[in-house]
């Protein structure tokens, strides 16, 4: 709503964003990170994680953003069933309410979730299609004759090799079809015997959670797609109705993702959708960069996210290599 959006001055959100500092790492626990790791690696041994020698610890950090806009949508579809009571749906009184005049509890937000119900003053009797108002149908097993060629003799009436008349079908050819019992028709699957079906709108509420996360670059060699699997710690968080683009944060990606992100998301949702909650957070992902040496040369590994899992490019005892290294 263009109410929501303020004055032209107030459409970003500039807020005092304070200096946070990283958990500190020590030897211990970069030791104790990697012995967990090479635990979980069936071909990584663990004497060289104790037998290494840290050399240094890097500390740095990169920054999450990420965007959860909360969604719902509307449509209605037609829908049938038996008709079962006469007074169940009468001539409509009134004409079908818009769909969104409809009053439903919505879900917490920021969970998906789809719901379904009847549209008031929409319900239509008719006579089946399927059966045209007889309650039955043909029988598609015996074509409505209510007997199948018999198959001991194959219709040919006779045992084959014995050349006696066959028993089964008692020298017809044929036999009663076990579909229908031999009536040549079945209880319409569709009316289910009822002859008349219910026409109604089904009204088909969505709601959904639409993500944006971008991390920035942080300068290091590994892949920065891991870091999405770990948790960091919040810096900041901003939910409304509608948030506003960041501006003024010490990392310029992050204020140009946080506008990316909201033109991407209203733009994709203006159309089918109302947006119902947004919320934009920054996360600060911790990674260390650990120099070890291992008989004489040197080798690295990195320690990243809250988990403190961990990122070892050039483990040095390796019996395979068909371990994953992440």
């Amino acid at each position: 709503p263009l109410e929501l959006m303020g004055e032209p001055g107030e459409q970003r959100s500039k807020h005092p964003f304070v200096q946070h500092r990283m958990p500190p790492m020590t030897e211990a626990v970069a030791r104790r990170a990697l012995l967990r790791f090479v635990s979980s690696r069936c071909c990584y041994g663990s004497r060289v994680a104790g037998e290494l020698a840290i050399q240094c610890l890097r500390q740095a950090g990169t920054y999450r953003y990420r965007l959860e806009t909360f969604s719902e949508s509307r449509l209605s579809e037609w829908v049938f069933e038996p008709f079962t009571k006469p007074r169940a749906a009468g001539p409509p009184g009134d004409a079908p309410m818009d769909l969104w005049d409809m009053e439903v509890v919505s879900p917490p937000f920021f969970q998906g979730r789809t719901w379904r119900c009847r549209l008031p003053h929409s319900a239509l009797v008719r006579d089946c299609h399927r059966c045209h108002g007889h309650g039955r149908s043909k029988c598609r097993v015996c074509h409505g004759a209510g007997r199948t060629r018999c198959v001991t003799c194959k219709g040919s009436r006779r045992r084959l090799k014995q050349q006696k008349r066959c028993q089964l079908c008692s020298g017809t050819g044929r036999k009663r079809c076990n579909t229908c019992s031999g009536r040549g028709s079945k209880t319409c699957a569709t009316c289910q015997g009822e002859k008349k079906l219910q026409h109604f709108k089904q009204l088909v509420i969505t709601w959904k959670n639409d993500v944006f996360e971008f991390v920035s670059e942080h300068h290091l060699n590994f892949p920065g797609e891991i870091l999405s699997k770990v948790s960091g710690e919040r810096i900041f968080k901003d939910e409304n109705v509608m948030v506003y683009p960041i501006i003024d944060f010490p990392e310029p990606e992050i204020s140009l993702a946080s506008q990316r992100a909201i033109a991407e998301h209203s733009a994709a949702l203006a159309m089918s959708s109302r947006i119902r909650r947004q919320r934009q957070t920054i996360e600060l992902i911790p990674i260390t960069e650990v120099h070890y040496q291992y008989s004489g040369k040197p080798y690295l590994y990195y320690i990243y996210g809250l988990e403190n899992k961990v990122y070892a490019l050039d483990y040095p005892e390796r019996c395979c290599c068909s371990c994953t290294i992440i």
